[in-house]
């Protein structure tokens, strides 16, 4: 008798024969377990037949895979992958539509599982595809199937896209241009080009030639937000595959040809909400496009070179009468021009080029000013001569102040970091301005001449007021505004008074009585609060998240290892949720339409008595081979693994945000019997604790709460007060 971890019991269907309940030996021979089965039902010839799972994916069983198997599982005996992959390739070859339609829609549901793939690919079934679509004389339905199959054939990554023709690029290509092909082709085929692109840079030049940046901009034009955010996928991979200076040609032409207006009127302000997927795009094209200044950005000053000193004495020029500088003597010249430059607020007066070899923000606070100082002369010239009628040290520092306000807007917009591979964080103020950096500079410094007014600020006060200005900005850019009117309209309302005000209500809500007797009662009052904050995370597990993966190609997303089996990439979207018993995990692929599937529709499970650890961050198989660059660091924050079975088997996650991460860490502890360690459980203990005391100590108010308890008074010295019951009863 084998062990009996070696033996799953699981059962068997098959259409038209009762289901078989059988003890699965996994040290038995798979191709003796399938010739069991057919012997129970007296079918013939078992090699032509398989087993298969009938939920979810519904992937064949192998000797590879075969470990996954759970007990309860339910297969499916069906016809072997090799003579599936020979029937569906005759049936592609049917002259009859009818059946060649049926055949490819097949096809294109049963390559996703990798061991058919590799069965249809080694008989050149891929081929007749590519065929297919060279010829392009078939239905639009059978072109759809067709290029939905060859998608999947190739996610598998057995066969290598640099081996496709040149005139099956065109002819992909040529679909994506046509107006008067089917959506669902267009949508295939921006979607195959995406990964042409991303697959080498030989594919990158041939797409490139192929599919012009007009045609990409007109799909952002129009109704169906699937094509949309196919061509928006596409211009993207387009962008990261490019060289630097084919980057900033592709940019300056996309910025002639109005993409952020198209983008912002089709995209943002509709009436349908903006998918993860595209705001995940709309993120990337922002980083991507506000990192063309980087190089700027960490460039000094040049001393030699004209045109940057040109610039520097225009600041000068507009701001000061000049018109007697010619009538001066080289020494009075030199002498005036440091005077005004003192004036100007550069701490360097006598050679303020050295104030701009700091790096960051280096040329960019010399652009950002000579922007300002052309683009609104006016406000210019009042910032500079207010400041001037002014006592030196009252005086608000134009170019020091400049210097720092373009470091500080390089730092919010994350000028220098390389695009997230998780992120959505995008700004619609971006997409309704040309020059976003410029335009809030010059809002922004006349917020920082205002608010060093309000706080009647000296020059020793320069760094505190700095710090209210980036808040100023911080809080106003999280409310995203849409316009460059609104922003304005919100940074100057939130003047100094009201940041005073919002400090002092967050301090309000941290602020702790550390008080011994309210510690002690904060104490005792932790573990119900423990409590009460376990059994949220349960029930945010209960209801289940959605998350995103990405395939192998962005080098992220959920993967699922097996024994002996390369790791391979699904769909792109998939959900998580915990059974209402809080036993079993289920999971499965979903559409980005599901909000909330039903726990049912969630076919893959794991017992939460089968988990045997819960990793974080490099740890996890899945980051393990990503480096420390800027752009891992975000995916290292947001990833965790739970091992199973003997920790041979694992299932990767990667959290869309921060807080989806705690609350899934901290509710998979507590079903592992651990403490809960994240930010989030110890940020949500203090308010609950806070708000806990503050209700107790209610009636306790502007009353001071001592140290120590009052001491107990001594015993009285007798107890002739106590009055004696008994004697008056007798």
């Amino acid at each position: 008798m084998p062990p009996q971890k070696d033996v799953v019991k699981i059962a068997i269907q098959m259409p038209g024969a009762y289901p078989q309940l059988i003890d699965l030996d996994q040290k038995k021979p798979l191709s003796t377990v399938i010739k069991e089965v057919c012997d129970g039902w007296n079918i013939n010839a078992p090699e032509k037949h398989a087993l298969q799972y009938t939920d979810g994916i519904q992937t064949y069983i192998t000797e590879s895979n075969r470990l996954d198997i759970k007990n309860g599982s339910i297969l499916r005996l069906t016809t072997a992958p090799g003579r599936c992959a020979d029937q569906l390739y005759t049936g592609i070859q049917n002259v009859n539509t009818d059946v060649k339609c049926d055949s490819l829609k097949q096809l294109a549901g049963i390559s996703t599982d990798v061991t058919f793939a590799q069965e249809f690919i080694n008989r050149d079934g891929h081929a007749l595809l590519v065929e297919i679509v060279e010829r392009g004389s078939d239905s639009s339905e059978v072109l759809a199937h067709a290029l939905k199959a060859f998608m999947e054939l190739m996610d598998h990554g057995i066969v290598s896209w640099e081996n496709l023709s040149a005139v099956f690029i065109k002819k992909i290509a040529g679909y994506v241009s046509l107006k008067a092909v089917d959506a669902s082709v267009q949508q295939l085929s921006l979607a195959i080009l995406e990964s042409m692109v991303q697959s080498s840079s030989s594919l990158f030049e041939q797409v490139q030639q192929e599919v012009t940046l007009e045609q990409l901009i007109a799909h952002l034009q129009v109704q169906n937000q699937q094509i949309q955010t196919k061509a928006m996928a596409l211009l993207i991979a387009l962008l990261q595959t490019a060289g630097d200076g084919k980057k900033r040609e592709m940019i300056e032409f996309l910025g002639k040809k109005s993409l952020r207006q198209y983008i912002n009127k089709n995209i943002i302000h509709t009436s349908g909400a903006v998918g993860d997927e595209m705001a995940h795009y709309l993120y990337v094209l922002q980083s991507v496009t506000l990192n063309t200044l980087e190089p700027k950005m960490r460039t000094p000053l040049d001393p030699s070179s004209q045109e940057q000193r040109d610039l520097l004495h225009g600041l000068r020029q507009l701001a000061f009468e000049f018109d007697s500088e010619a009538s001066l003597t080289t020494e009075k010249r030199r002498s005036l021009c440091a005077k005004e430059f003192k004036k100007l607020g550069f701490s360097n007066n006598s050679n303020p080029g050295l104030d701009l070899n700091r790096t960051p923000p280096g040329l960019l606070a010399l652009e950002t000013m000579a922007y300002f100082s052309s683009r609104y002369p006016n406000a210019y010239s009042r910032f500079v001569l207010e400041n001037s009628s002014r006592e030196d040290k009252h005086e608000c520092p134009f170019a020091r102040g400049s210097i720092q306000l373009t470091l500080i807007l390089c730092e919010i917009l994350r000028i220098g970091d390389p695009p997230s591979e998780t992120g959505q964080d995008y700004y619609p103020l971006f997409f309704a301005q040309d020059r976003l950096l410029e335009e809030l500079f010059c809002i922004c410094i006349q917020l920082l001449n205002k608010t060093w007014k309000e706080m009647r600020a000296t020059q020793e006060d320069f760094d505190k007021v700095m710090q209210v200005v980036r808040e100023q900005i911080t809080r106003t850019l999280s409310s995203k505004p849409t316009s460059l009117d609104l922003f304005k309209n919100k940074v100057n309302a939130l003047n100094y008074s009201e940041i005073l005000k919002l400090r002092q209500t967050e301090r309000l809500h941290q602020e702790e009585t550390l008080a011994p007797p309210v510690l002690e009662l904060k104490e005792r009052l932790k573990p119900e609060l423990l409590e009460l904050i376990r059994q949220q995370r349960l029930n945010r597990l209960c209801h289940g998240t959605l998350f995103r993966k990405i395939s192998s190609r962005r080098r992220q997303g959920k993967y699922r290892r097996t024994k002996g089996c390369a790791r391979l990439p699904l769909h792109k979207l998939w959900y998580c949720r915990l059974s209402p018993n809080h036993k079993v995990l289920h999971y499965g692929d979903v559409d980005e339409e599901s909000e909330t599937p039903p726990i049912e529709t969630l076919q893959e499970k794991i017992p939460v008595a089968d988990i045997k650890a819960l990793l974080t961050g490099k740890d996890c198989p899945h980051m393990k081979e990503k480096g420390s660059g800027k752009q891992n660091r975000e995916v290292l924050d947001l990833a965790f693994t739970i091992t199973y079975d003997l920790e041979e088997y694992h299932l990767n996650f990667v959290a869309s945000s921060r807080t989806d991460f705690c609350l899934w860490t901290d509710g998979l502890n507590v079903l592992l019997g651990k403490d809960m360690t994240s930010e989030c459980t110890q940020s949500e203990l203090d308010i609950l604790l806070s708000m806990e005391i503050k209700l107790r100590l209610l009636d306790l108010e502007n009353i001071p709460i001592p140290d120590a308890p009052p001491p107990v008074p001594k015993p009285p010295s007798n107890l002739h007060f106590c009055y004696d019951f008994s004697q008056t009863e007798q």
